[in-house]
């Protein structure tokens, strides 16, 4: 077992358990948490504790983390663009389309089946279906992901996301004119009505903080650079559409427009969000020197931009 203290620090007073650990644990899904408190091996002030418990200020946390398992995901021979690797760590960049890890509906095909392919002694912290994942991007979603290959390079790693020592930037197109400078500071939480979906008005809902760094106009619309201070799911999509500027091509969050003006047509051609996670800035495990990866927006998305008008 390998332990892991945490305390629970004044904006985390009030949440659940297992809300508390799954922010913590980003390998982790919630359920494989729960299981966690369920079997013992989660603390709280030295006592076992249920995942509905609610902390206070400054709670000792201690999580018994069992041994990594054998992942028993089938690697498959999937292209994937490394973009650096070492002993600790990975750098790829993900397609759009592909889906992180194994779930339901998606038992093949995922980027962890493509990293056992390409990559030897991934993680098992994140679980069996989760080798090596710190952290996720949508299936819609492209751009630059971190990939640990060890338990000590995940927990670090981990940790920085946790502790917001990450620096993570997207490039997005918008309907409508959206300036820069613009914070959008608004929590996050499943959808009530839409298990499939989050909301940024739901009951119980997670701090997430987004900025707009940098804003191009075109007609009717922005190429947004975006700066995300927290993890949320659908972070940024969820943040955009809730001040009336979705991202194009976003289907789920009222992004795909029937009627378009000819000058802006190209937009119909995408069949997926205009989300692309263009550069990720971390502090390397082992040795602590800073690392930043940039990744140019892929073809799709570049010969949508190149077909729109540019305003003078």
């Amino acid at each position: 077992m390998t332990p892991t203290d945490l305390v629970v620090p004044p904006e985390q007073v009030g949440q659940r358990l297992d809300r508390f650990l799954t922010s913590f644990l980003a390998g982790h899904s919630r359920s494989q948490l729960q299981k966690l408190i369920t079997d013992g091996l989660v603390t709280v002030e030295g006592r076992a504790a249920k995942a509905n418990l609610t902390l206070r200020d400054g709670d000792r946390v201690r999580i018994e983390l069992p041994e990594p398992v054998a992942s028993e995901v089938e690697s498959e021979a999937l292209p994937l663009e490394i973009l650096f690797q070492d002993d600790d760590l990975a750098v790829v960049n993900k397609p759009a389309g592909m889906v992180v890890h194994p779930a339901a509906g998606h038992a093949s095909g995922t980027m962890v089946n493509a990293l056992l392919h390409h990559l030897s002694g991934l993680s098992g912290i994140g679980g069996e279906l989760r080798p090596g994942i710190v952290h996720r991007l949508d299936r819609g979603t492209s751009g630059v992901m971190v990939v640990a290959k060890h338990d000590a390079a995940h927990q670090e790693l981990s940790r920085q996301f946790h502790d917001r020592e990450v620096e993570k930037e997207y490039i997005a197109l918008v309907w409508g004119v959206v300036q820069a400078g613009r914070r959008i500071d608004a929590a996050i939480g499943r959808d009530p009505s839409d298990r499939q979906k989050m909301s940024s008005k739901a009951k119980y809902a997670r701090e997430a903080v987004t900025r707009i760094t940098r804003a191009m106009h075109l007609p009717g619309l922005t190429l947004c650079q975006v700066a995300i201070h927290t993890g949320r799911t659908h972070q940024i999509r969820v943040h955009l559409s809730a001040i009336g500027h979705p991202v194009v091509g976003d289907s789920v969050y009222g992004g795909v427009h029937r009627r378009v003006a000819g000058d802006i047509r190209a937009v119909q051609r995408l069949d997926r969000p205009f989300l692309h996670a263009a550069r990720l800035a971390f502090t390397h495990p082992r040795d602590g020197r800073r690392m930043e990866f940039t990744v140019p927006l892929p073809d799709d998305l570049q010969e949508v931009l190149d077909a729109l008008p540019h305003e003078e």
